[in-house]
């Protein structure tokens, strides 16, 4: 028998695998996939997610997997601003590896640290004892496995079957905002990441692995059936409405097939249970525009490892530690949540958010506090406070 079972191997699974057997406690860590492997991804490790990996010794390996941004821009057109994103903890770069090669390194760590990890083991269902989940029932080589657990964690995705096994609860929810698409390029230049706005569209331009460029495309997910009857045309379509980034293409060459989605539900669900727990999108899950997903998964994992110890090995009662980390995950998370949803409406700016940009695009300090939002290393409710916009537009009025 496990002390915990954690159903998913990626960003969130693998990362709470490891801090949890580097606490002592026997770990069984399964996947469905075998590694290493892709999934649709934001791809980006903002600093404050970066610094939950240095807590833990696994910063290095990550970053050296992509280069640093070089700043962050945001680019409305008429109006532009580039800075620097805040540093959280010391740390001060922004990476975006390959899925490919940032889950494999995750799947390493736990391993290392003692956790038992089993790929290509797909999940089919979960035992229970009474009304208390007491393991999993899977699929391995063919053969049906069980095992049993003190806790399972489900780590599985937006679409977890942990989730739905035992009815957890949504809510806050929001219908999917945008659809988007994206690819890999070889032959660009090393630019700052930046988010083009553009009649209703985005184009994201993210430095990756081995001297790629991912290029995503935003659209409102009304027109996702639209979007995706021709992928590659309206890719490139999109792609024109930056002059630019379209010049860069013509002498560019694409790597790889589109990958992209339009089941982009925004949720939080109920965390906890009676013998389980979510992490990372299972359990909150919102539109990949502010690309919070990854380092979402590194802190809401490290903040259910210390509740998972407190109640396995210090005595607590799981369901207190189990419902603070819902409470906290719950309260750091309500702004981004929000600001997020708004943003990824890509209405045009209102008049007053056009004068906020207009004045950012004068003002590096507080444009790199904006950026910081972007990034979740300042929370969106510090620097809309009422106080803050009209210190930055008296500047401009001075």
């Amino acid at each position: 028998m496990f002390d915990v079972i954690v159903v998913g191997a990626r960003c969130a699974g693998s990362f709470i695998s490891t801090l949890l057997a580097r606490k002592g406690h026997r770990v069984l860590l399964v996947d469905k996939a075998t590694f290493p492997s892709d999934t649709i991804s934001t791809h980006v490790i903002w600093e404050r997610g970066g610094a939950c990996l240095n807590r833990w010794g696994l910063f290095d390996r990550v970053s050296s997997l992509a280069p640093a941004f070089p700043g962050l821009r945001f680019d409305l057109g008429e109006i532009a601003f580039e800075a620097s994103t805040p540093p959280v903890d010391g740390i001060d770069t922004t990476h975006a590896p390959r899925r490919t090669l940032l889950d494999k390194i995750l799947l390493d760590a736990a391993a290392q640290a003692g956790a038992e990890v089993r790929e290509g083991f797909s999940v089919q269902e979960l035992l229970f004892e009474g009304s208390r989940v007491s393991g999993v029932r899977g699929l391995a080589s063919g053969a049906t496995v069980s095992e049993r657990a003190r806790l399972v964690v489900g780590a599985d995705g937006r679409n977890s079957m942990v989730a739905k096994a035992v009815g957890a609860a949504e809510y806050n929810t929001r219908p999917p905002l945008t659809c988007w698409y994206y690819t890999y390029w070889s032959g660009l230049p090393l630019l700052p990441a930046t988010w083009f706005a553009r009649h209703r569209r985005v184009i994201g331009l993210i430095p990756t692995s081995d001297s790629l460029t991912c290029l995503l495309a935003l659209w409102p997910h009304a027109e996702f059936q639209t979007f995706r009857s021709d992928i590659e045309g309206n890719y490139m379509e999109t792609m024109k409405l930056v002059p630019a980034v379209a010049d860069l293409l013509s002498s560019a060459r694409r790597e790889e097939r589109f990958l992209g989605t339009g089941d982009l539900r925004n949720f939080y669900r109920k965390t906890y249970g009676a013998g389980w727990v979510l992490v990372g999108d299972a359990g909150y899950h919102k539109d990949p525009v502010t690309g919070q997903g990854i380092s979402d998964a590194f802190c809401h994992a490290e903040l259910a490892a210390h509740a998972i110890d407190e109640g396995l090995r210090h005595g607590q009662p799981l369901e207190t530690t189990l419902a603070h980390y819902e409470q906290t995950r719950d309260r750091e998370t309500k702004g981004m949540y929000e600001f997020t949803c708004d943003f990824a409406r890509l209405e045009p700016p209102t008049p007053e958010m056009r004068a906020i940009f207009e004045a950012l695009a004068g003002n590096r300090d507080q444009a790199a506090r904006f950026l910081g939002v972007i990034s979740g290393a300042v929370p969106p409710e510090q620097f809309f406070a009422p106080e803050n916009i009209q210190r930055l537009l008296s500047r401009v009025n001075v």
